[in-house]
């Protein structure tokens, strides 16, 4: 059964809408000259909350007014007795009854990274979707952690989520699950029981760990995130390659995903445009929207990895490493993490038509496009602030400069929010039901950290 928005979440997605209606009217009006100096001016700190302040733990350097704690971290022995896994990542937050929410966080861990897993070298008889010839679950997987609404203490973490592979992010559900994205391609007979490169589905109410069905139907590729249109049911979801592709997974049922469906890769309707990354040149202009049509795809379990190649040579626009993806008020955004000329990263707006007979047909438009390191370095997750502004954490290992949460204007300005101070990436931000809190992850040594302060504060 679908609930209902959270009003924070509904009050999230009104205000970044209106913003964004405001915000292209003024563009347009400016002309092109505007939107030029928008595109290079750096990340301000003066046009969010102010500078970022030095954190005497050397952890994470927050503006004035805000400050975070460490809830969960790798090595923590969690409620059923496990130990909490490197490597977190994607992360989503939902609503449960009883004055609680959980947060389930994905867990990025390769086969050979199997000691830094939840068993820790235990060989038990639970779920899980594979193991080594050894009978060791796969490290790859999800945790739950419960919290109270009131003080934000945990109530209780364990694993939710088990035998897979580099589960890096995902996306939350309308009916309250998480959809847990495998980022690696390994088949069968490679050290391993079965294929992988599959979305599974963790109900963030489940107490223990769930069975473990990988969605077949929604394809074999290198998975990175996820989101559901709450009006259709749709899933959006995006690959993490250089020459992905954006696809759409259509629900034979509504809100029951294993019953299968289909799987479409968004195209432009102009046949001649399949790329989008802006290497060879500016081909998709900032703010200029274009419609786009749905390629079928066939042969979605892609046994050869080529699903993104035979997309394309059908028409399918190619994105620069399709990352973080998120729903806002009847459209959604995902990073592409190196597209753009400077190939430093990329926010794209997609809104689906409105699901209705005559309605109009779905658009794309190139909403942020990085042209310098202190503007965006390597957009990764993002999500919505109460303030209606987007939050995007940067992966990138290429730079002395710490990894930093970004806040996104309406207008495509860019400002900093935070800046880790250790050599290691943000990832799956996401805020508590009552606005009031940011959770996100500092990758490895995976932390877990709620971030509070004045989020509702509307920022110019």
């Amino acid at each position: 059964m679908e609930r209902p928005l959270t009003e924070a979440a509904q009050v999230d997605r009104r205000h970044f809408a209106a913003g964004l209606a405001a915000a292209i009217g003024g563009l347009a009006v400016a002309g092109c000259a505007q939107r030029s100096a928008m595109l290079v001016n750096p990340a301000r700190p003066a046009l969010g909350y102010g500078p970022t302040i030095a954190d005497p733990a050397g952890l994470i350097d927050l503006p004035a007014g805000f400050s975070y704690r460490v809830i969960s971290q790798f090595g923590d022995r969690m409620s059923d007795g496990r130990f909490v896994p490197d490597r977190a990542d994607g992360m989503g937050c939902f609503a449960l009854p009883g004055g609680r929410h959980a947060l389930v966080r994905n867990h990025e861990l390769p086969i050979n990274r199997i000691d830094d897993g939840a068993m820790r070298g235990r060989n038990a008889d639970f779920p899980a979707f594979d193991r080594l010839s050894d009978g060791r679950a796969l490290p790859g997987g999800t945790t739950t952690i419960v919290l109270d609404d009131t003080n934000g203490d945990i109530v209780s973490q364990h694993l939710s989520l088990a035998g897979t592979i580099r589960n890096c992010a995902g996306g939350t559900t309308p009916w309250g699950s998480w959809l847990s994205c495998e980022e690696d391609m390994t088949r069968a007979g490679n050290g391993v029981g079965q294929d992988h490169g599959w979305v599974f589905e963790v109900p963030a109410a489940a107490r223990g760990l769930v069975d473990p069905q990988p969605i077949r139907a929604m394809g074999r590729f290198n998975h990175e995130a996820a989101a559901v249109d709450p009006r259709t049911g749709i899933v959006y979801l995006t690959e993490d390659r250089d020459d992905g592709l954006l696809y759409r997974f259509l629900p034979n049922e509504r809100g029951q995903l294993l019953k299968g469906g289909r799987l479409q890769a968004l195209a432009l309707l102009d046949p001649a445009r399949t790329d989008s990354r802006n290497w060879t040149g500016d081909d998709m202009a900032q703010g200029q929207w274009l419609p786009v049509r749905w390629v079928d795809l066939d042969g979605t379990d892609a046994p050869d990895d080529d699903l993104r190649l035979r997309g394309n040579r059908a028409g399918a626009l190619r994105f620069g490493r399709g990352e973080g993806i998120h729903w806002g008020d009847g459209e959604l955004f995902f990073c592409c993490t190196s597209g753009g000329s400077a190939k430093l990263g990329q926010i794209m707006r997609l809104r689906p038509g409105a699901p209705r007979a005559g309605s109009a047909a779905d658009r794309l438009q190139l909403f942020v496009e990085s042209r310098g390191k202190t503007m965006l370095d390597f957009g990764d997750n993002l999500t919505v602030a109460p303030t209606g502004h987007l939050v995007v954490c940067e992966d990138q290992y290429t730079d002395v400069v710490a990894n930093r949460l970004i806040g996104v204007t309406p207008a495509g300005a860019t400002y900093v929010l935070g800046a880790l101070k250790t050599q290691t990436e943000l990832a799956g931000a996401c805020f508590s039901p009552d606005g009031r809190t940011l959770y996100v992850n500092a990758y490895s040594p995976a932390k877990t950290l709620a971030i509070t302060g004045p989020w509702r504060t509307v920022v110019q």
